[in-house]
């Protein structure tokens, strides 16, 4: 009995060991924080507490039957959740936490883009403008036209003029130079969303999910700007509120706000493209 009550002996490697293990744990916890895997992950926590309860109360025939398809589960978590490999994966290969505007001056980046904004939502220009930052978009680079070209205000302007055929689709910025458009981007699957954004604001949504890229979307409904990011979207931002989110996001890394998952009775009510 008394040996059951003695400690093992506590070393620096068994401290180790455990700071690590906590350490992905809070990794894993983070990465998945206000996603669907956590209600997933739950409900596959709730079938293994019952795999085991079966086993101790020997109900042999449901524990038969968990042992037979739990096995199966490995292959259901891959597929399921496929999304939140990737961007745990790609979490952890990071080399570096900011990849860097370029030649262009930060302050500047940052006026260039909200000036854009503004200018696009004055006239209702729809427009999705996908600032890279460490994680590479070089799959969704190539689905566009390439042009490997200095971002500027006037050109960002031009490439979303409804008469210019490269206003249909993303455009992605890295390193302070527009390296293409007309990008095309996944679409959210997020059941939380609400139901009054368009394609333009789930594709947004979709490539932070599975990236830690920043999207800015305009309205081409109502002119409202918004900035999506770490798969959350923050609306009805003006000119001053985008500078200082993007000087957060990319200089600070302050934690998203998340809204406009769900609809709210208090929000307004608006149909966006």
């Amino acid at each position: 009995m008394n040996e059951f009550l003695v400690l093992p002996r506590l070393t620096w490697i068994s401290v180790l060991d455990i700071l690590i293990v906590a350490f992905i744990i809070y990794q894993v916890v983070i990465l998945i924080r206000g996603t669907r895997a956590v209600q997933m992950a739950l409900g596959l926590a709730v079938i293994i507490g019952f795999f085991y309860f079966s086993r101790w109360s020997r109900l042999e025939t449901v524990s038969w039957l968990l042992t037979n398809i739990l096995p199966y589960f490995v292959f259901a978590i891959i597929v399921i959740f496929q999304s939140e490999i990737r961007r745990t994966l790609a979490h952890f290969g990071r080399t570096t936490f900011f990849s860097g505007f370029g030649s262009i001056n930060r302050n500047e980046f940052y006026d260039e883009i909200a000036l854009t904004a503004t200018t696009l939502a004055s006239k209702k220009t729809g427009a999705l403008i996908v600032i890279q930052r460490d994680i590479g978009l070089k799959s969704y680079i190539e689905s566009g036209i390439a042009l490997d070209a200095v971002m500027s205000y006037d050109l960002l302007v031009t490439v979303f003029n409804p008469e210019v055929p490269l206003h249909d689709g993303a455009v992605i910025i890295h390193n302070g130079r527009i390296a293409a458009a007309a990008c095309f981007l996944p679409l959210t699957v997020n059941p939380r969303l609400s139901r009054e954004l368009g394609t333009r604001h789930r594709a947004a949504i979709g490539v932070t999910e599975e990236t830690d890229a920043l999207a800015i979307i305009v309205s081409e409904e109502t002119g409202a700007i918004s900035l999506a990011h770490d798969g959350d979207i923050e609306r009805y931002l003006d000119a001053d509120n985008l500078k200082l989110r993007l000087k957060d996001l990319f200089e600070r890394k302050v934690p998203s706000v998340k809204n406009e998952l769900v609809p709210d009775a208090s929000a307004k009510r608006i149909s966006d493209a």
